[in-house]
């Protein structure tokens, strides 16, 4: 499985690190050759990711670019074990493996629940729930000697309680759901450890699932279960669990990854912070910056070529593995200049960026993630104006996953 490869046009394939770590060092060295790169996926499975940000704008947009499974060409010949880590983001059913009409079916129908006007009716409960973890946030600091980890009180339940309380979930669920949510994303993990992740991941969303059809509430599962039930054929029972599956995981791990991304830049900069006090930016601008130059996702899997194709003079043959290099993109120097790895907020909210996505894949969840997070930054930093990290930058452990991109905790005093 070590054996030297040989990537396409000669160039030495990037092998990704499946215990995660800071990406831009990499990223940076990857980019000054090229926008695309091959890469070696956990198991040596041969890929390419795609860096550059005006060649990822064009190819995630690009009609011969497929997501669904079966043009997967390694897995489709049986080279994917079931225990690969990877597995379940090339495999599961719903909006992110579907392209084409089955896309459009599957993306209306959770579409609803993410309306502007949906998304305006959820402020109150947002700032509420906002307000009641900082309380939380500051009772564990008194009992942490003056730390807390942030992390774990705050950029975690927040998304989390919000995405639970859209679809309906009991809150004596979530703390599983996060453990398991954060087991499919991780790509350290041994083959045995994925299998049990996914199978109890899918059995709890089922049983989940049964409660609300034999008692529907006001919900977003009651909404896609009266979907299934009504049409026969709108949502299969697989994709109802896949949609699912989908929802939860992105619905908290990539804003409770932005706040936590957000935080650590202000704090390593506060000359930033300060322009935002001072008027000069608001939260909304903190909020995209940092998801262009800390990207809450580092590389997200997968697109597949339907033909060889040529992104940006590299050949990407038919039925490639391709990473989306989100974190890559949003510090590419030629789309952002000399400056692109520099943290400023005052660039402003017409900085486009990539990393919430682009194309028909477009991130459903982006307004709701957007005020969550502008929403959380304002109230964090007004209550507790003197916080900061408790440890060095340096020291923060990074996420065990190249996929997500931030740290497992972040200590902070609250000042």
């Amino acid at each position: 499985m070590n054996t030297p490869h040989t990537a396409p046009e000669g160039r030495p394939p990037h092998r990704l690190d499946p215990a995660g770590g800071c990406p831009h060092a990499d990223n940076a060295r990857l980019l000054a050759q090229g926008a695309v790169t091959p890469v070696l996926l956990p198991g040596d499975v041969e890929g390419m990711a795609v860096l550059g940000h005006d060649a990822l704008r064009d190819f995630l947009s690009h009609p011969e670019v497929a997501k669904g499974a079966h043009h997967f060409t390694a897995l489709a010949e049986g080279r994917i074990p079931e225990g690969w880590p990877l597995r379940t983001f090339a495999t599961v059913q719903g909006m992110t493996t579907a392209d084409d009409a089955d896309h459009r079916r599957l993306r209306s129908l959770v579409s609803k629940a993410f309306t502007p006007r949906r998304i305006e009716e959820l402020r109150p409960r947002v700032t509420a729930l906002t307000a009641t973890l900082l309380d939380g946030l500051a009772e564990a600091a008194r009992a942490g000697d003056g730390v807390a980890d942030l992390r774990r009180h705050f950029a975690l339940p927040l998304p989390l309680g919000v995405i639970c309380e859209l679809l309906g979930v009991d809150g004596t669920h979530q703390e599983r759901l996060h453990h398991l949510s954060s087991q499919i994303v991780a790509t350290d993990l041994g083959p045995e450890q994925v299998v049990a992740a996914n199978r109890e991941l899918v059995g709890l969303l089922v049983a989940i699932a049964a409660d609300k059809a034999a008692a529907p509430g006001d919900d977003l599962i009651s909404a896609l279960i009266a979907a299934r039930d009504e049409g026969g054929d709108r949502l299969a029972q697989p994709e109802l669990i896949g949609t699912l599956v989908l929802l939860v995981i992105a619905g908290h791990e990539t804003t409770m990854n932005l706040v936590t991304n957000a935080v650590r830049a202000l704090c390593a900069h506060p000359e930033q912070l300060a322009h935002v006090r001072e008027g000069r930016a608001d939260w909304g601008d903190v909020v995209e910056e940092t998801l262009r130059w800390d990207s809450p996702v580092s590389y997200f899997p997968f697109r597949y070529p339907v033909r060889d194709l040529t992104v940006d003079g590299t050949l990407i043959p038919r039925g490639t593995p391709v990473l989306a290099g989100y974190s890559a993109a949003g510090r590419d120097p030629k789309a952002y200049g000399p400056d692109a790895d520099r943290f400023d907020v005052t660039r402003g909210q017409t900085v486009k960026h990539l990393s919430l996505g682009h194309g028909p894949h477009f991130c459903l969840g982006a307004p709701l993630a957007r005020m969550e997070a502008t929403l959380a930054l304002e109230a964090l930093f007004t209550r507790f104006p003197d916080l900061g990290l408790a440890v060095p930058e340096a020291e923060l452990t990074r996420h065990a996953s190249f996929v997500g991109n931030s740290v497992r905790a972040l200590p902070v005093r609250l000042g």
